[in-house]
């Protein structure tokens, strides 16, 4: 009977603590498969992340911004970019491809103010920005908004990049620091130029404004802060060849 008795205490034991560990089983599984719903966060940084764990979007404050020292998947960040509020975008291969950032302050003279989208060139820097830029200072306001597209090198790379900026700024001479800049420019590796802009100038002209393959104006079509509408069309020195009106 004794035995009996303890074979049944082993058993019910055993039983409760089957159905303990499918419920506790049950419940974990059921909230691993459930999306968890706030309806407040306060957090300053997230990292979007897939199974593999490579970053493909870092939504962050100004402290928690990534520069310097900082490392985004084994890859090192513009140590000399300032930090923003917003976000930063990676590729496939985890490398940098665009962002969102903005900030706006008071001085003592007025405020600065400003916002920008970009997408990258891959491996490079930015190829079409969308910008917005608010200055006072005094009584003078200038305001800046406009949608550009870029040519980059094609041999430009993001590190690539910080390495010959490093030597850059080691050169103390300035027609030595010209000259070796103009060198990568003619290799591919460094430079950038402006070919599209379609907005509001700092000199408050509206309008579409189109450049070479040297970064210099060629055509513009505009309506100045007077209300004129002008058509203008330059050499490549920047000499006005034909407008309209006359």
């Amino acid at each position: 009977m004794k035995n009996t008795n303890r074979e049944l205490i082993f058993l019910r034991s055993f039983a409760l603590c089957a159905v303990a560990v499918i419920v506790l089983a049950s419940a974990f599984a059921f909230k691993s498969v459930q999306n968890q719903r706030f309806s407040t966060i306060d957090v300053e940084r997230i990292n979007i992340i897939e199974p593999d764990g490579t970053v493909k979007m870092v939504i962050t404050n100004v402290d928690q911004f990534p520069n310097g020292n900082d490392k985004i998947n084994d890859r090192g960040t513009n140590k000399d970019r300032k930090k923003r509020a917003g976000m930063l975008f990676y590729n496939e291969d985890g490398i940098e491809c665009g962002g969102f950032i903005y900030d706006g302050t008071k001085n003592e003279n007025g405020h600065s103010a400003g916002l920008s989208l970009t997408y990258d060139q891959y491996d490079g820097d930015q190829v079409m920005q969308l910008l917005t830029t608010d200055s006072r200072n005094g009584d003078k306001r200038m305001v800046s908004s406009a949608l550009t597209f870029n040519d980059r090198p094609v041999n430009e790379t993001q590190e690539g990049t910080s390495i010959i900026m490093e030597e850059l700024n080691g050169i103390a001479d300035g027609k030595l620091r010209r000259q070796k800049y103009q060198e990568y420019v003619e290799k591919g590796q460094l430079g950038g130029t402006p070919r599209v802009m379609l907005g509001k100038t700092r000199s408050e002209n509206n309008g579409l404004f189109l450049f070479d393959d040297k970064g210099m104006p060629r055509a513009m079509f505009y309506i100045d802060k007077e209300n004129k509408v002008k058509l203008e069309v330059f050499n490549e020195r920047g000499e006005v060849v034909s407008s309209w009106p006359q």
